[in-house]
């Protein structure tokens, strides 16, 4: 029986084991790839493109470094576009816990771009520091191709898309919109007072000071007078 009851207890432990490590590894972001549907403004006329975008993040210090990847062009050029003319960039609109945009930035084309070919963007990246903790989302905003000196295309999804990342933020000190409770003296719970510098405190501090000099000294002598009666 003692063996049997051993065994048990060690399969329990392993069990709650397993458990705590199936929940530590719950993922702290969960990344979708979202099909935008842009409609673009470029100077030759309106053009327009599906593209699948995905959106990562990776912890880096006290914020995160943010990747948006394109896996299509949303448009083209009528000419040919030369090694390092463009470079796009856009923003990612933020939710959740969190308000605002993200601007991420890619890097100059490294090859050059034929002519009536889709630009290809690939990665755009930038950096998001948390203000408070709980779940932000990250859902793709307008895409814009710098070319030529100009912004070629401006690019707007038309779709609606869902966020492309949801990113569980925690472990941020103060990181949240909830003040500390209020006393009845309205200091927020903070349990004291400001310090006192003025003349008024100082005459106060120096009454306090001597009441209980003046109190020291009338116990010293009553307890001297029973002494002597005694």
């Amino acid at each position: 029986m003692p063996n049997r009851r051993r065994t048990a207890a060690g399969l329990t432990a392993a069990v709650a084991v397993a458990g705590a490590a199936v929940l530590t590894a719950a993922p702290a972001a969960r990344a979708t790839v979202v099909d935008v549907n842009y409609a673009c403004e470029t100077k030759i006329g309106p053009k327009g493109a599906v593209s699948p975008v995905d959106i990562k993040a990776v912890k880096s210090g006290s914020g995160y470094t943010i990747t948006m990847s394109f896996e299509k062009g949303v448009s083209d050029s009528p000419i040919e576009l030369p090694k390092g003319v463009m470079t796009p960039r856009a923003e990612l609109v933020l939710g959740g816990a969190a308000e605002g945009t993200v601007k991420v930035k890619g890097t100059p084309n490294t090859v050059a771009i034929p002519p009536d070919t889709p630009i290809a963007i690939g990665t755009l990246t930038g950096t998001f520091t948390p203000k408070k903790n709980g779940k932000v989302t990250f859902t793709a905003g307008t895409l814009t191709v710098h070319a030529l000196g100009m912004d070629a295309a401006v690019c707007t999804p038309k779709n609606n898309p869902k966020p492309s990342l949801e990113l569980e933020v925690t472990g941020l000190s103060g990181g949240d919109d909830t003040p500390p409770p209020a006393d009845d003296d309205g200091d927020n719970g903070s349990g004291s007072e400001l310090p006192k510098t003025g003349p008024l405190d100082s005459a106060l501090a120096l009454g306090t000071l001597g009441g209980t000099v003046l109190l020291t000294g009338a116990a010293g002598v009553l307890w001297l007078t029973r002494r002597t009666a005694r």
